[in-house]
């Protein structure tokens, strides 16, 4: 019987960003249908990590150290987008594009930004960038300008993007970032849609009100390290939280979310 490897595997990892060491000795193991929040303060290693995960920057070689996804310690990009979609306040950013909402769903078939000359577009990259639009609810967006959408149509754009490949894995970084509370609320019901439908979901985030109920496992990221990691109700505490974070805060837990306040008990 073949078994599923790991999305991550990382073991004794040291990483850089430029010439500050982030990790020293970085182990963690994020398994396929297992969805996970990993949270902590800023500068905790969160965006490194991510880029660790994206393949942006990659960990010092050396003998006793490595780093897979999906089992490969290298894999080909394109391959790795059709395993994992990915959603972020950064890459909406860089998404300064005069393409149509369709335009910026099928730019994900090219790694692009926005449907450029030299792209060639096939029929099935139409079908299906239309298809996810159509279970997300926003094929109204295919013919709306990018530019000119709200900041939470398009985050939804990039979802779409993200998960045209249909991925089993979505990494979210801070998704409801910047977004109102109406926005926020829907762009996560899409996400509890696509956990409904077997996705797998790694969320790294500082707000804890963006674990959605499908999460049940938490990692604790602070100062370049994994301080505590476990199932959700055991970490989500007023205790575990103010040592994270370095504040005294009461959480609480309403139909599967949690919140955050701060705690007039001392630490």
């Amino acid at each position: 019987m073949s078994v599923t490897p790991p999305i991550l595997e990382v073991r004794n990892a040291q990483v850089y960003r430029r010439n500050t060491q982030v990790f020293n000795n970085l182990n963690l193991t994020l398994e396929q249908g297992e969805s996970v929040a990993i949270i902590g303060p800023n500068g905790a290693g969160k965006t490194t990590l991510l880029k660790l995960i994206n393949r942006e920057i990659y960990p010092v070689v050396q003998p006793d150290s490595h780093l897979k996804l999906f089992g490969e310690e290298r894999i080909k990009v394109d391959i790795l987008r059709k395993k994992m979609g990915t959603v972020s306040f950064e890459s909406q950013i860089k998404h300064d594009t005069l393409a149509n909402g369709l335009e910026v769903v099928v730019s994900a078939f090219f790694g692009s930004v926005g449907i450029h000359s030299h792209h060639q577009v096939l029929p099935q990259h139409k079908a299906a960038a239309i298809k996810i639009m159509q279970e997300l609810g926003i094929a109204h967006l295919a013919d709306r300008q990018y530019l000119l959408l709200s900041t939470g149509q398009q985050r939804r754009l990039l979802l779409a993007r993200a998960m045209v490949h249909n991925p089993k894995v979505l990494v979210l970084d801070e998704p409801t970032s910047g977004l109102d509370l109406k926005s926020a609320f829907q762009l996560l019901a899409d996400i509890r849609s696509l956990c409904s439908k077997g996705t797998t979901l790694i969320l790294v985030t500082h707000h804890i009100q963006e674990i959605v109920p499908e999460i049940g496992k938490v990692i604790f990221l602070k100062n370049g390290e994994i301080t505590r990691q476990g199932a959700k109700e055991d970490l989500l505490t007023d205790a575990a939280l103010s040592e994270l974070y370095d504040v005294p805060i009461h959480a609480s837990e309403r139909a599967g979310y949690y919140s955050a306040v701060p705690n007039s008990a001392p630490l």
